[in-house]
């Protein structure tokens, strides 16, 4: 069925998408009613056993060969496991975000790289990827005492979108949906010295080719566009998980960044930077990546 034929989007609006949205509620209630480590473990443990069964499996594997060509056959499955274990654990905290930082599950590093942009009367930017539990990653303007407004992409499922916003609305700051939408609201904050927190590791087909384990990979050129516009630090953060629901959150010091006049080249280097970096994060833990979704061209 064409996906742009009207029919095929009342059959999403009103059959498809609220059945996905009453499981999802399901699901998010049955581990809300229970303990975090008890919801962690069980969501972990489902998936470790239904993820490698998937469809997207076989995305994974083909990404996971490509990036580390040097890793056998049954190194890469176990990444492939323990991967579709963390994003399981991921999906079971959902209903806990707002306990894990009162609780102490979150070690803080580096916190003086974070806070060194608060008090500058100057905006400042913040980038990690989907690594960890990359939600944790919403509670750095809680940790930080900065008001922030935080870049995400929406799910299709306006339901399944309602529920994660839920989950996320005792953390600080504001979400805003990636889009022109966004976009024009987010310009309006930089330009009042606002700050901001984007997760720039997904594909935009019109971005920019930029390597990524080797290869390019198109890539989302507005943290950098934004950072030579208004003149604003570029501090990396990445969450680790650590073990159950327990995480390590770090703050790394802010890119150094060199304008040359030649805006393109700049973007390009300060992005070629980010992607270095989140390469790094991922070599060192791979299985606390989202490998089954097209982040390369076929």
């Amino acid at each position: 069925m064409d996906k742009n034929s009207k029919l095929y989007k009342m059959r999403q609006k009103y059959l498809s998408h609220p059945l996905q949205g009453l499981g999802a509620h399901l699901m998010y209630w049955l581990f809300a009613v229970m303990p975090i480590d008890m919801a962690s473990n069980a969501a972990g443990c489902l998936m470790r056993t239904v993820g490698p069964k998937l469809g997207q499996t076989k995305k994974a594997r083909n990404n996971l060969t490509r990036a580390f060509p040097e890793k056998s056959s049954d190194e890469i499955e176990e990444i492939i496991a323990d991967m579709w274990e963390n994003l399981g654990r991921s999906v079971g905290e959902i209903p806990h975000l707002h306990k894990l930082y009162n609780e102490n599950r979150i070690e803080i590093v580096g916190i003086e790289h974070g806070l060194a942009t608060r008090n500058t009367g100057k905006p400042g930017l913040f980038f990690s990827g989907h690594i960890g539990n990359w939600e944790v990653g919403m509670s750095i303007s809680t940790i930080l005492e900065i008001d922030m407004m935080t870049v995400y992409r929406a799910p299709d499922n306006p339901w399944v979108d309602n529920l994660f916003m839920r989950a996320r609305k005792a953390l600080r700051g504001e979400l805003v949906k990636k889009g022109p939408d966004g976009a024009r609201k987010l310009t309006g904050w930089m330009k009042n010295n606002g700050h901001a927190c984007m997760l720039v590791d997904q594909k935009m087909s019109n971005g920019i080719a930029v390597p990524f384990f080797g290869r390019d990979a198109m890539t989302a050129p507005a943290l950098a566009q934004f950072a030579l516009k208004y003149d604003a630090p570029v501090v990396p953060f990445r969450i680790e998980r650590l073990q159950g629901a327990n995480f390590r959150l770090t703050f790394y010091p802010a890119l150094e960044i060199t304008k040359t006049g030649d805006r393109h080249a700049d973007i390009a280097n300060i992005m070629t930077e980010v992607n270095a970096t989140l390469e790094g994060w991922i070599r060192e833990r791979p299985a606390q990546w989202l490998w089954p979704h097209k982040r390369w061209p076929n």
